[in-house]
């Protein structure tokens, strides 16, 4: 959705239906597996929540097939569109080393021809298992951000179409339950499950003191965390780097010697969601 807000931003409406369309679709494959069409909280300790439904893989992979015809039609209305290249193209300029020091990740980093992926730098999860490339800009303006985004919708087409080919079968969560909760027929069955279920829902599980860092690439650049334990159940620390902070910050530098109406070229090619950076 954020070069499809950013559009609207700009002036064109018709993209930002399109893109409604299809991520009503998503959100609908959200509910069928979690229940919930945002929040899903369905990665849990130790697992997920529960198993794919019935029939979820082949309607993706459906979705998955028609979607790059969506991207095409959208690049039509864009990429050649006059009015959009004069509202992005040379806007909100950032070169390599300015970005690197304003702490950018992202699009808005890989846009300035840096290209820093967490997924290909350090992979995670099933990264290291599928072929993708990271497109960069060269320019580091808003038109070149946008044209990183719209590469990385077709680099996430062939993400989904392996992850589907490679989805293997088997068990979704461990069976320590001191970690994932029991399911619920062994604590109908089991005494020490139905402990471990209340133990779990009350108390949580022990983390040996320490602390780490743990960053993945999220759509809007590095999402990191930075916890720190004391031995009890409770984080002595948490830290929620969220990438919008950064970006925002640099916006009275990049915006100088602009028009006004180009702050909203700049932010919108930010992808800001402000109750991510005034937390």
């Amino acid at each position: 959705m954020s070069v499809l807000s950013h559009a609207m931003d700009v002036g064109a409406l018709t993209p930002f239906l399109w893109g409604f369309e299809e991520r009503e679709k998503l959100m609908e494959f959200y509910e069928r597996v979690s229940g919930a069409r945002l929040h899903a909280a369905y990665v849990r300790p130790g697992g997920v929540h529960q198993d794919l439904p019935v029939g979820l893989l082949d309607d993706i992979y459906q979705w998955a097939t028609q979607f790059g015809d969506r991207i095409d039609e959208t690049e039509e209305l864009l990429t050649d569109n006059r009015i959009w290249i004069a509202r992005t193209k040379g806007v909100g300029v950032v070169s390599a080393a300015e970005a690197i020091n304003y702490s950018f990740t992202g699009v808005m980093l890989r846009g300035s021809g840096v290209a820093w992926d967490i997924r290909k730098s350090a992979p995670y999860d099933a990264y290291g298992q599928v072929d993708f490339d990271v497109p960069v800009g060269q320019a580091g303006d808003c038109y070149d951000r946008y044209l990183c985004r719209m590469e990385e919708f077709r680099q996430s087409l062939r993400i989904i179409h392996q992850c589907l080919n490679k989805m293997p079968p088997g068990p979704i969560r461990v069976e320590d339950y001191k970690i994932s909760p029991p399911p619920r027929v062994a604590m109908k069955e089991n005494m020490e499950a139905l402990i471990h279920h209340f133990l779990l829902y009350t108390k949580g599980y022990a983390v040996p003191p320490g602390e780490t860092y743990s960053a993945i690439e999220a759509p809007k650049g590095e999402m990191g965390v930075f916890v720190v334990s004391d031995g009890s159940e409770r984080p002595y620390r948490c830290k929620i780097r969220a990438p919008g902070f950064a970006h925002l910050g640099s916006f009275d530098q990049i915006s100088r010697g602009h028009l006004l109406a180009d702050a909203v070229a700049i932010i919108g090619t930010m992808d800001l969601v402000f109750g991510e950076v005034d937390r």
